[in-house]
C-alpha cells in the first residue's frame, strides 16, 4: 500500500519544491469550517498507518526522478500526527533535500512534537482567528484547546528554533479584517516573531463569497503590519 499523495513539482525563486501529503486521511486536531476537505478524523494523539515501507519506496523514486531541492509536507490535516513523521523526515534528510513543514502550530509547543519540527528546515504556524469566540466557533479545535495556548506554542517553538520559521496569516472577512483585528494581529505577531510573514485571503470557491476580502483591502492590511514589522521578510 502506497498512502502518499503528490502534488506538481513546482519552483519558488529558483529551488524546485515538491509537495507531498503524508496522511490517507484528513486527520486534524481541529476541524476548521473554512477547510476543504470535509471529511475529518479529530484527535490530538498520533496516528499509525500501514504500508510505509512502500510509500517511502514510491517517494524515493519521486525524488529521484524530479531531483527537487525541498520537500515541503503539506498533508490533508497535522502532519505532525503521522506517528511515522520522523522517519520520512529522516529519509527525505538521505536524499539531500531540505524539509519544509506545514503545521498548524498548535502542536509545536509540546515537547515531542517541537522535536520533530525542529528537525525540518522551515516550518509554517497558521493564523486565522484573533479571539477565542471565533477559535471555537470556526476553527472548532480539540477539546481544551484555547487560543492563547495556540499562540504561545508558536511563540515558544519560533524561539528556539533554528530554521525558518513562516507565519501564515488568512484574513477572513468579518472576523480579523477590521481596524481593531489588525492591531490585534500586530501584536501576535510581536509575540510569535517570525522570521517570515504571508498574508492571504481565502480562495477556496466554496467559501470566497463569504469570507474572502477584496484585493484592495488585503493590499492596505500588508502595508498597515508592514509599518510596524518591516524588519521581517514578506513570502
Amino acid at each position: 500500500m502506497n498512502y502518499f499523495t503528490y502534488k506538481d513539482i513546482h519552483a519558488e525563486g529558483n529551488k524546485k519544491i515538491l509537495e507531498i501529503n503524508i496522511l490517507p486521511e484528513k486527520i486534524c486536531n481541529f476541524d476548521c469550517i473554512f477547510c476543504p476537505i470535509r471529511r475529518n478524523i479529530k484527535t490530538n494523539k498520533q496516528q499509525k498507518f500501514e504500508g510505509l515501507d512502500n510509500s517511502l519506496e514510491v517517494f524515493g523514486k519521486k525524488i529521484q526522478d524530479a531531483n527537487p531541492d525541498i520537500i515541503f509536507i503539506n498533508s490533508k490535516g497535522e502532519a505532525l500526527l503521522n506517528k511515522d513523521i520522523t522517519k520520512i523526515i529522516h529519509f527525505i534528510k538521505t536524499k539531500n533535500c531540505k524539509v519544509k513543514l506545514l503545521s498548524n502550530g498548535y502542536l509545536l509547543g509540546k515537547q515531542d512534537y517541537k522535536e520533530i519540527a525542529n528537525l525540518c528546515d522551515e516550518v509554517i504556524g497558521e493564523i486565522k482567528t484573533i479571539n477565542e469566540d471565533d477559535f471555537q466557533k470556526i476553527q472548532r479545535p480539540y477539546k481544551d484547546y484555547t487560543l492563547n495556548e495556540y499562540i504561545n506554542s508558536m511563540a515558544f517553538f519560533k524561539s528556539q528554533y533554528r530554521g525558518d520559521f513562516i507565519l501564515e496569516i488568512t484574513i477572513l472577512k468579518g472576523y480579523n479584517d477590521n481596524n481593531d483585528s489588525i492591531q490585534k494581529l500586530k501584536k501576535i505577531i510581536q509575540k510569535i516573531s517570525p522570521d517570515k510573514i504571508e498574508i492571504k485571503k481565502e480562495e477556496d470557491k466554496r467559501l470566497k463569497k463569504r469570507l474572502a476580502i477584496t484585493d484592495e483591502r488585503l493590499s492596505e492590511i500588508k502595508k498597515e503590519i508592514l509599518i510596524q514589522h518591516s524588519n521581517i521578510a514578506w513570502k
